[in-house]
């Protein structure tokens, strides 16, 4: 327990620096008691005796450690004084929150406000049972024109803005990046090639003479021209795409009159180009220039958040979020407890628009305002253009839990078939389906892909590397047995040290209820064999799903321990899904296999020699122009490079001349 409260420390305390708009003095932690028998508000009364009334965050744990609830409140002792009653909370969530509570953590802060930042990126951090969780939070690609090149490059970007360059975002998603940075293509001739590939050009390349590159890299366009394509692919990234529309126009009407017309004809083409980007943006805002709008729709126990995005008065794009909240939340509970988490790691437009009221909508506006250092909005309109598009967002947030609701209807429909032929107790909520890929056994994998009520959970995939010396190049079996023994040992020791938990009916469980393995009979036994040496045996249902005769699809076989195999009828549904995950885990390892083996044929030899660092390694670099060529060289060339000495340089000749 002392282990997980230093880890929660630790992660809070850096949580709390990470939102605190100004420094907010020493992180305060209330001691936590030793747990007892006995647990509920019998537990939490103990702590309102010795809580402050201030604001601040309190966690709730149950006895194996894990976090319930994370919750803040302006004054902690009133707000927990309300669990301690024990009384109210009927059947819902808060009681059996309060009943599984064992005790009880604490962060003060000096306002509310700071607590409200420090509770939204605890949550997601800990991901606790009880509260409203985001169920996808990956990070949204943006689009980088550079200014660190003699010819500025465009690009889809992800991650850190470590390189220096006009950021312009975020897009919903890669699709409408890469449909934007095409139309830029189109429209201004901008370069997206790497700066390795420009250095490298001594011709124009096919994009050039399908006219979607002005060629700067050969010469075929000026300098000078080629900046002023790139000012006004930035004055088009930044909403001012009528005045290039006014100058485009302008410019043809001029070269038309001089009879210059393969100038106009270029000109028009832009003109089109444009048209046709401003055409196909969907909701297209007259007033708004810079906002984010929300909308949530509950229906059938589920939640949907839709999210647009518009900036420099441009659709970028939307998202449909569907997060994980008990069905005693109201949609305004869920919607603000949602965008609080949502912008914990992502940058605050100028407005906010909400489909419903929320309760703290001022304290939140607020905490953003401090975090992006300038004035948020937020708001639900109530009248005009802005209230026209929250009801058209929010129109799309019905749809979307519709389709949702609809798919998950057939999943629950597959997964009962499933349970129905491979004579489960009960529909699957985890499925494994694992598989290996290599070439002759080299850069060997293992692949393991899941599914569930969801789908397909790519979230949970995991690669395993072959590491064993032992094995036999290309065999299959023993690939199997590393990839099971380490997968399941590690699950046995995570539940014998009581990590998991699968009270939480909506959350996928750490233990799988079947799992699928792409092999017959000789890879079903093997992972039988592991199965018994960790003593796991028949505590999850082992399925070989092996290909038929002459391999077609449809034809597969399958092998449980103890059973016949057998087939499924053709055009059986469960059958195709089956096929769809076996084809999703061959995918996965493929892909896995691939980028490994790419990453060792661009492996550098140089890297390999023992006491060749970064900086040895770029002097030679840049005095032999390559590795193929530093192996070519003497023992007095390679002295020649700053940095190498007689000892270096016999070293690295060695190790070429010994292949």
């Amino acid at each position: 327990m002392s282990d997980s409260k230093n880890i929660l420390e630790a992660e809070s305390a850096a949580a709390l620096k990470k939102a605190k708009p100004r420094d907010s003095g020493d992180v305060m932690w209330e001691e936590t008691a030793p747990l007892s028998d006995r647990q509920g508000a019998e537990v939490i009364a103990d702590f309102v005796k010795r809580l402050p009334g201030k604001s601040g965050v309190y966690r709730m744990l149950n006895r194996a450690g894990d976090v319930l609830y994370v919750g803040k409140a302006k004054n902690l002792k009133n707000r927990v004084a309300n669990y301690a009653r024990g009384v109210g909370h009927g059947g819902n969530r808060t009681a059996r929150m309060i009943a599984e509570t064992a005790t009880m953590e604490f962060v003060t802060t000096h306002t509310e406000m700071e607590a409200l930042l420090l509770e939204a990126n605890l949550i997601k951090r800990l991901r606790p049972r009880f509260n409203v969780l985001m169920r996808d939070d990956k990070s949204f690609p943006y689009i980088l024109l550079t200014t660190d090149h003699e010819a500025p490059g465009i690009f889809k970007h992800r991650g850190a803005r470590s390189r220096k360059g006009a950021y312009f975002g975020p897009f919903a998603s890669a699709g409408a990046v890469n449909t934007t940075i095409t139309a830029l293509q189109r429209i201004f001739l901008i370069r997206t090639c790497t700066d390795s590939f420009y250095q490298s050009r001594t011709r124009p390349c096919l994009l050039h003479q399908i006219k979607r590159c002005a060629g700067p890299c050969t010469g075929e366009v000026s300098k000078e021209d080629y900046a002023e394509l790139v000012k006004q692919a930035q004055n088009f990234l930044n909403g001012r795409s009528s005045d290039l529309k006014t100058q485009y126009s302008r410019q043809m009407q001029t070269a038309s009159d001089d009879m210059d017309f393969e100038t106009a004809a270029v000109y028009r083409d832009r003109l089109a180009a444009l048209s046709h980007v401003q055409s196909h943006q969907g909701i297209n805002p007259q007033t708004l220039k810079e906002a984010d709008i929300f909308a949530v729709h509950h229906e059938g126990g589920q939640f949907c958040v839709q999210v647009f995005f518009f900036r420099t008065g441009q659709n970028w794009g939307n998202r449909a979020y569907f997060p994980r909240a008990d069905k005693s939340f109201d949609e305004a509970e869920v919607l603000s407890a949602f965008v609080s988490q949502f912008y914990d790691d992502k940058p605050v437009p100028k407005l906010v628009l909400l489909s419903h009221e929320i309760e703290e909508g001022g304290l939140l506006a607020e905490a953003l305002s401090a975090k992006a250092e300038r004035q948020v909005q937020i708001y639900r309109p109530q009248r005009g253009e802005k209230r026209d598009l929250v009801k058209q967002v929010l129109s799309n947030a019905k749809e979307a839990l519709g389709r949702r609701l609809a798919e998950d209807a057939t999943q629950a429909k597959l997964l009962q078939g499933l349970a129905d032929v491979f004579e489960l107790a009960a529909p699957p909520r985890r499925i494994e389906v694992y598989d290996n890929s290599h070439i002759m056994g080299t850069n060997a994998v293992g692949g393991m892909i899941v599914a569930g009520p969801n789908g397909f959970e790519k979230s949970q995939y995991r690669k395993f590397n072959i590491k064993s010396t032992e094995i036999t190049p290309g065999d299959d079996f023993g690939m199997m047995k590393e990839v099971f023994t380490r997968r399941f040992s590690r699950l046995k020791k995570e539940r014998e040290a009581g990590k998991h938990n699968d009270g939480d009916d909506d959350a996928m469980p750490p233990w799988p209820d079947l799992v699928l393995i792409d092999g017959g009979a000789g890879q079903l036994s093997a992972v039988q064999e592991i199965m018994r040496e960790l003593n796991l045996e028949g505590e999850v249902t082992l399925v070989g799903v092996a290909k038929g005769v002459d391999r077609d699809a449809g034809r597969e076989r399958f092998h449980m321990p103890g059973k016949k195999d057998f087939s499924l009828p053709m055009r059986d549904p469960v059958l195709y899904f089956i096929q769809r995950m076996r084809d999703e885990a061959h995918r996965f390892a493929i892909g896995t296999h691939r980028a490994k083996r790419k990453k060792d044929t661009l492996k550098n030899p140089l890297d390999q020699i023992p006491g060749i660092g970064p900086s040895r390694k770029r002097a030679l670099l840049h005095h032999f122009g390559s590795a193929k060529q530093t192996a070519k060289a003497a023992v007095a060339d390679l002295m020649e490079v700053e940095g190498i000495s007689e000892k270096m340089a016999q070293d690295i000749y060695d190790f070429f001349q010994k292949g």
